[in-house]
């Protein structure tokens, strides 16, 4: 990417397991795969998905935890993506998630 900027980000939710479920099932522009690169936004809770079959400790080894989400974030309008984030982390956890002011400068970028 230029400038050193990447389209992959990866966290821990707070709340775990359960709230990781909860933010990949309630994101609405996000789409739910196990693949990243895409021109789209896309979202992966590995614990309750593509690691599901593996016990906790297994996951542990590989890296996953219950809290551990990845997006891989597409072209689409940042203040549409960063909505999305919002109303989805307020939903999976009680408390807004992103909250950062987005102006013209930074919806150029």
């Amino acid at each position: 990417m230029p400038n050193g900027k990447g389209a992959l980000v990866t966290f821990g939710i707070k709340g775990g397991y359960e709230a990781g479920k909860k933010l990949i099932d309630t994101l609405e522009l996000f789409s739910l795969v196990a693949n990243i690169g895409d021109a789209k936004s896309l979202v992966i809770h590995p614990a309750s998905t593509t690691h599901q079959q593996l016990s906790v400790e297994e996951q542990a080894t590989t890296g996953v935890t219950p809290e551990l989400v990845r997006l891989s974030v597409g072209i689409e309008d940042i203040r549409d993506i960063l909505a999305d984030l919002d109303q989805a982390l307020e939903a999976a956890t009680g408390h807004s998630g992103v909250g950062l002011p987005i102006t013209a400068d930074h919806a150029a970028q």
